[in-house]
């Protein structure tokens, strides 16, 4: 349900197109409009073939645009490799090239784009090369070259006239890489870098979110704009300051850091020493210095009797393409599960880190534990990477009733088979998994797991809530040798854990599993709610409240399921960039409101007339859980529970709202059989249908960083934040 399929090539006829013969060794290939009936898709403008009939395709596309509330126009390089990509189900990498003052989408491609998209090609990486600005008529410009329209500068302007479009940093740093995922399936790993102004902008974001981005590069960029001409004006103009700009400064953010970019080994810079422009405004030194100051590597190439030009641009941007292409690569690589030769430990107790919950709003401590040897049923594993799910966050601040301490938190994780006790048959030595804490046992005098209707199979529910293995007893001791409890069934803030087999969903090798950790919890969470709770119907309509992971699963879900319409609310209006990719049509801020108005009278009365067919809370606020039901329709509205509310609190409302037809329920794991249902879900992802790294916001390595990830959850910009092993 993704637009990718119209990027391959189909028709080798020419047909006319007036802009091909200003673009590079291409030969005119298709035109089209992308149109599906779920999702409103960019808009092909032109598609050439660059080099060989074999080669890449260069295309021109234009999209309506959340940030700038603007139709925008971008060049896409896709290299012949891409098709075979996508049928393995692949997302090839991408490399961000952002362009310099009164440029836009077309300047790179006709200039440099020869050479660039042939090394492209080589290497088997797509570029995307966005316009420098919004445009048109309704835009505000300036009689100088360097403010307005083709200088958008890379940031998000506060100040009138140009707040309302110029939002350049949000839709280069996220709308464009969420495009590109959702609808051409590209951008698993990316790249950036740029020229002049666009060299700042990809020294900026790629520092500003340096976990997004896998290498940064510029050719001739502006260093230090708070301190030259160009910058000075443009932060004045849209920020209010130059000095509000300090946050788009690549040198001061250089300059606040006490070490360099765990995330860069090396920054690299192309500079012409006859760039008439090199004094007064790019000052490249300033940022040699801050680098210098932390130890982060950076290599200026200062090129003897080169200027600002895309001459100079093109006699080395393939060295570029090849710096980015060779770290995507090395990206791509270590995300590939190695091999394990786990025959040392197997029969022994383990000793490895894990981060343990001592007590309640207390953070996590880093400490050497001990795992036990799996028992009669039971699978042991070596945990590759966890995705920090709310659920931990509501046990670690104590409003979990059945949270108990010392225990070791996380459910959401992908891991490899260590050893297995007597009597596991479903999974061996090396399989990969994630674990479920649903389980699904399978066996035929079970009436939960036989039925359709449910998937809360209770065989060990009991132990489970008591933090104990189904047994009764623990695999996890501290360094003093006293018991720590199990969380779950799961407990994958450690390096090893040990599992029931029922709770382990057996999964394809080739599968990420730094990305199929989403599947363990929330992400299928919401899917399901729609999927199997609610069986939501095309052209249904549908109310989300709260757009965290859970929330933009469940607009990911209707939207796949054909709903018609989809309301978000949220009282963080960030989120909604977010929320309208993936499907929402109507954004709704709660907190501001008509006067008089609650949030379920203004979805039933004034965005509709009877209400919603489907509600969804996914926040675990009783009093959002009552307008999600209040605001669903008269007569057949159903609303779900999917958010888990505060021990102690009950929901409430009026009978009347149950007598007048309106159907409230709940999901829990999206109503998903675990081991029968995660496998498909994979699958899916693998052959391209089912996207789910939009989720991923952060990634952070080692089990002893798993603090950073709470810190990010908490500051609510987070989706997902996975910690690799």
């Amino acid at each position: 349900r993704s637009c990718w399929w119209l990027l391959l090539p189909r028709d080798r006829a020419s047909i006319d197109d007036n802009r091909s013969g200003t673009l590079p060794c291409v030969q005119p290939i298709l035109s089209t409009t992308a149109t599906t009936n779920n999702i409103d898709m960019s808009e092909v403008l032109s598609s050439t073939r660059v080099g060989s009939e074999r080669g890449g395709v260069l295309k021109r596309i234009r999209h309506k645009s959340s940030s700038t509330g603007t139709d925008m126009i971008f060049a896409l390089f896709l290299p012949s490799c891409y098709e075979n990509d996508v049928i393995r189900g692949k997302k090839t990498p991408v490399l961000f090239w952002l362009s310099g003052l009164t440029c836009d989408d077309s300047n790179f491609c006709n200039k440099a784009g020869s050479k660039a998209f042939e090394t492209a090609e080589e290497e088997g990486i797509a570029m995307i090369m966005p316009d420098t600005s919004p445009r048109g008529e309704d835009v505000p410009n300036d009689d100088s070259y360097d403010l307005g329209q083709g200088a958008g500068f890379y940031v998000d302007a506060t100040e009138s006239p140009y707040n309302t479009h110029f939002q350049m940093y949000t839709y280069i740093a996220s709308e464009l890489p969420t495009l590109l995922s959702l609808e051409f399936h590209l951008g698993g790993y990316k790249s950036i870098a740029g020229h002049s102004m666009g060299g700042h902008g990809a020294l900026t974001i790629a520092f500003k979110n340096a976990a997004e981005w896998t290498s940064v590069s510029a050719f001739s960029p502006v260093c230090n704009p708070t301190d030259c001409p160009w910058g000075e004006k443009a932060f004045k103009a849209y920020l209010s300051t130059d000095d509000a700009g300090k946050q788009h400064d690549a040198t001061w953010i250089m300059e606040q850091r006490t070490g360099p970019f765990v995330e860069y080994d090396d920054i690299l810079i192309d500079q012409g020493t006859a760039d008439e422009f090199l004094e007064d405004q790019l000052k490249p030194e300033a940022l040699e210095a801050a680098a210098e100051k932390c130890g982060q590597k950076l290599t200026v190439n200062r090129r003897e009797g080169f200027d600002h030009s895309y001459h100079f641009i093109a006699a080395f941007i393939s060295d570029h393409v090849k710096f980015h292409a060779k770290r995507l690569k090395q990206k791509m690589l270590a995300a590939v599960p190695p091999t394990f030769d786990f025959s040392a430990t197997a029969g022994k107790v383990i000793t490895c880190k894990a981060m343990v919950a001592r007590a309640a709003k207390q953070p996590l401590t880093l400490e050497t534990i001990t795992v036990g040897i799996p028992r009669k049923n039971e699978v042991r594993v070596k945990v590759i990477a966890n995705a920090l799910c709310h659920t931990d966050i509501y046990t670690l601040d104590g409003f979990d009733p059945e949270g108990l301490f010392p225990s070791i938190l996380g459910h959401e994780a992908g891991c490899v088979v260590e050893s297995v006790g007597e009597g596991v048959t479903s999974v061996s030595v090396g399989d990969h998994v994630i674990p479920c804490y649903t389980p699904q046992c399978c066996e035929a005098e079970c009436i939960f797991c036989q039925s359709p209707k449910t998937n809360l199979c209770p065989k060990i529910r009991s132990t489970q809530g008591a933090g104990v293995m189904p047994d009764g007893t623990v695999r996890f001791h501290d360094a003093d040798g006293k018991p720590i409890n199990h969380f779950m069934g799961c407990s994958t803030m450690s390096e090893y854990t040990v599992l029931a087999d029922i709770s382990c969903a057996k999964i394809p090798k080739e599968a990420p599993l730094d990305k199929m950790c989403l599947f363990g919890c929330g992400v299928s969470t919401g899917l399901g709610a729609v999927w199997n709770t609610c069986k939501v119907e095309v052209n249904s309509t549908v109310a989300v409240f709260g757009l965290g992971a859970v929330g933009l699963a469940v607009i990911q879900g209707a939207k796949m399921a054909g709903a018609s319409r989809i309301i978000a609310v949220d009282i963080n209006p960030s989120k909604f960039i977010a929320a309208e990719k993936l499907g929402a049509t109507d954004s709704v801020d709660s907190s501001n409101l008509p006067d008089g108005k609650t949030i379920q009278q203004y979805i039933a009365g004034t965005l509709t007339k009877w209400g919603v067919d489907y509600s969804f809370d996914c926040t675990g606020n009783t009093e959002v859980m009552r307008a999600a039901l209040e605001c669903s329709h008269r007569g057949w509205g159903t609303s779900c529970v999917i958010g888990v509310a505060a021990s102690g609190h009950m929901i409430t409302t009026r009978p009347f709202q149950l007598v007048t037809g309106r159907t409230w329920k709940g999901t829990a794991f999206g109503g998903f059989k675990s081991r029968r249902d995660v496998p498909n879900l994979v699958k899916d992802y693998l052959a391209g249908k089912l996207p789910i790294d939009h989720f991923i916001t952060h990634e952070i390595m080692g089990v002893g960083e798993t603090n950073q990830a709470i810190d990010a959850l908490h500051s609510g910009g987070c989706l997902r934040a996975v910690v690799k092993y």
